[in-house]
């Protein structure tokens, strides 16, 4: 039903044609998780909950990147890739460690990416500097590491406050773990820290919801992100269950989770800034808010998507093959260096790996969507909307025509809006050439899905 998981400008969300937007965020990615959770269909790789080999004690060590030659392993490839990308000049504003599980993640090996992330690109002094972190994947010390090392942001990974839905999910933390972590995180200095929580879980009843967000609240998080279960069929609960049936909350439940999500952390506080984000005022994501605008970005990493020069592409999301292209790679920028620059652009083409310029190899053919329907898609999902006069600039006032007849019925059920609006000629029924276009919250963000399949298929590109 609901769409899956900085300020605005009358340019908010286009992409500069002009080529100068030049990427200021990185995403990285940490694939390591002890176990798959039930829901995942991310990029992971499964390392276990301990050590295969005892210590002399007879006490298994619980797995980390301290300990883990296969994590060592990735982390070398990782920075590897990195120092193999060229900058567009920029330092980056947003770093985020995503996962898998990052807090599985030494301090060292921390410092070490971040070490060759300012190399390459440069950080600046008021980036925010993001990571995912689980309950019961780190102490004290660690959390406390991470903050000297330069993280300035984390988001805590619960999920629900009810253990048995905890075990439903596959969860390797408990409840006591959640409360464990939050006061690790306080004590080590985080004052900007996010929660994550999950609805429509199998068994889950709108209580259980009322209940997790009471005690989410409680903890007095900055952010709050609230995504609705998707189930995917690769994942366990896609061989288990089937979407729409028992026990999978029913329609009507879940729907009635997103609006009671909307008023209680809205009373509580926080602004829904986005479909399903809420912060309190000045804690937005920024690192997140570079997707939902369309502007360029870095990903690095197993299965990570960039954005660059208007295409996206992903790198490979399997362990050896990832590892074979960030060799590969590497090995044709070293002929191309060679060569000189003609020869790099001829010598990446041969090494399987298509590109628009020499600047950045891309590891596998462009994927380009018409802008104007990732606009729109991305766009719409922010509580501010979309500028309509930058709409008309950049895709022309008879594709916006389009656009604005398609989301009339939407408009007239309340679902959509356009505020305030300027008419060519002041009557009420000309088309707006100005203002913003957004979704009403709740119901347009409940009902997103709704509206983008009909903008999808008026557009027709």
């Amino acid at each position: 039903m609901l769409l899956s998981r900085a300020n605005s400008e009358e340019t908010l969300n286009l992409v500069d044609r002009s080529g100068a937007d030049c990427p200021t965020a990185a995403y990285l990615h940490i694939p390591f998780c002890r176990r798959r959770c039930f829901y995942c269909d991310f990029a992971v790789s499964v390392v276990g909950d301990k050590l295969p080999i005892a210590r002399n004690d007879g006490v298994s060590e619980p797995l980390t990147g301290s300990n883990s030659g296969t994590i060592a392993h990735y982390i070398e490839r990782l920075c590897q890739e990195i120092r193999a990308t060229t900058t567009f000049g920029k330092p980056l504003q947003t770093v985020f460690l995503g996962g898998g599980t990052p807090s599985l993640l030494a301090v060292e090996q921390l410092k070490r990416i971040l070490i060759t992330l300012e190399q390459q690109f440069g950080i600046a002094t008021e980036a925010e500097i993001a990571m995912e972190i689980d309950p019961g994947t780190f102490d004290l010390v660690q959390v406390k590491g991470y903050r000297s090392a330069g993280i300035n942001r984390v988001s805590l990974g619960v999920q629900a406050f009810q253990p048995e839905l905890l075990q439903a999910c596959g969860r390797s933390h408990t409840v006591a773990d959640i409360h464990q972590s939050v006061e690790w995180v306080q004590q080590a200095g985080f004052e900007n820290f996010s929660l994550d929580l999950i609805s429509g879980l199998p068994h889950q009843t709108l209580e259980d919801w009322q209940a997790s967000l009471e005690m989410a609240i409680a903890l007095k998080p900055t952010h709050l992100s609230c995504y609705d279960l998707t189930i995917e069929p690769v994942t366990a609960f896609g061989r288990q269950y089937k979407p729409g049936a028992q026990p999978l909350p029913s329609d009507e439940t879940t729907a009635e989770m997103y609006r009671m999500a909307q008023r209680l952390l809205t009373t509580a506080g926080y602004d829904h800034y986005e479909i399903s984000n809420y912060a309190k005022p000045g804690y937005q994501c920024r690192h997140n808010r570079v997707y939902w605008e369309n502007r360029s970005f870095y990903g690095f990493g197993m299965g990570a998507t960039s954005y660059l020069e208007h295409n996206r592409f992903s790198r490979p999301r399997k362990t050896r093959e990832y590892y074979a292209w960030v060799e590969g790679r590497q090995e044709a920028e070293g002929r191309g260096q060679r060569a000189g620059e003609a020869g790099e652009a001829r010598e990446v083409r041969e090494a399987g790996e298509a590109t628009p310029t020499s600047r950045h190899p891309i590891p596998y053919p462009p994927h380009p969507t018409p802008d104007i329907l990732d606009t729109l898609m991305l766009g719409l999902r922010l509580a501010e909307g979309l500028s309509i006069a930058a709409l008309i600039e950049q895709f022309g006032y008879s594709l916006w025509e389009r656009v604005w007849m398609c989301l009339q019925p939407f408009c007239a059920n309340g679902w959509v809006m356009s505020e305030p609006a300027d008419r060519p000629n002041g009557s009420s029924t000309d088309i707006p050439i100005s203002g913003r276009l957004r979704l009403t919250d709740p119901e347009g963000f409940l009902f997103s899905n709704v509206i983008l399949i009909a903008l999808f298929e008026a557009l027709d590109l």
